[in-house]
């Protein structure tokens, strides 16, 4: 499990075929000394198993479900993936419970200053930034107004949505320490809802179907 408080960005090395998978590669220095062989990491939102690690490399293989569900599969060389390690046990939830299980690839539509750049008040190191993100219809039904989102695995709060696109505040430290800053508009992005809010939209589905009734019909369909 993950809280979506990224602690780095890596560098992607290589994307490569492998024996019918596509295996990465990416520099972390500083959190790939930390990793074992077999360690889980959060890469841009996508829980994945580090493979072949020493201090300054890992490599992860992406299974047909993750190229199909994520970004990471188009990704080109040089781009930079934001990184998490797992939460422990016992540690504070700063963000929200992310699990690296990725509903799918949003569009970048925006991602503005606050302040107009024209603005003599402008300074690109120290403004709030607006997220404007295009979300695919399978997962408009999770968006809540003021819930969580982990967008690249950020976790982030929903401050806007208007049934498509779904607008967040970044601060200056998130711009700057994840990947959003090098980001443009029409870049796909991993989201991912909050599990919370699965849960309950997924009870609330069901406390709206109607009862199951034993029938005589239901009976000789089923081949009783």
């Amino acid at each position: 499990m993950f809280t979506g408080i990224i602690e780095q960005t890596g560098t992607l090395i290589s994307l490569e075929n492998t024996g019918g998978v596509r295996r990465l590669t990416v520099e972390a220095p500083g959190l790939a000394q930390r990793l074992r062989e077999g360690d889980s990491l959060g890469v841009s939102g996508v829980c994945l198993t580090a493979l072949d690690v020493d201090p300054q490399y890992f490599h992860a293989d992406l299974a047909q479900e993750t190229i199909d569900c994520t970004s990471l599969g188009s990704l080109a060389v040089g781009a930079k993936v934001n990184l998490e390690l797992p939460t422990a046990a016992g540690s504070p939830l700063g963000g929200h419970i992310v699990q690296g299980h990725v509903d799918g690839t949003g569009t970048l539509m925006a991602l503005e200053p606050v302040i107009p750049v024209t603005s003599p008040h402008f300074d690109k190191e120290t403004t709030d930034w607006t997220l404007k993100v295009k979300v695919p219809e399978n997962l408009r039904q999770w968006m809540v107004h003021k819930g969580s989102v982990a967008i690249e695995g950020i976790s982030l709060t929903i401050a806007d949505f208007d049934g498509e696109i779904v607008t967040v505040a970044i601060l200056p430290l998130t711009y700057w320490r994840t990947n959003l800053h090098t980001l443009h508009a029409g870049a796909p992005v991993n989201i991912e809802a909050d599990v919370l809010v699965k849960l309950a939209y997924a009870q609330m589905q069901t406390a709206n179907k109607p009862a199951f009734e034993l029938t005589e019909c239901w009976l000789v369909a089923n081949g009783y």
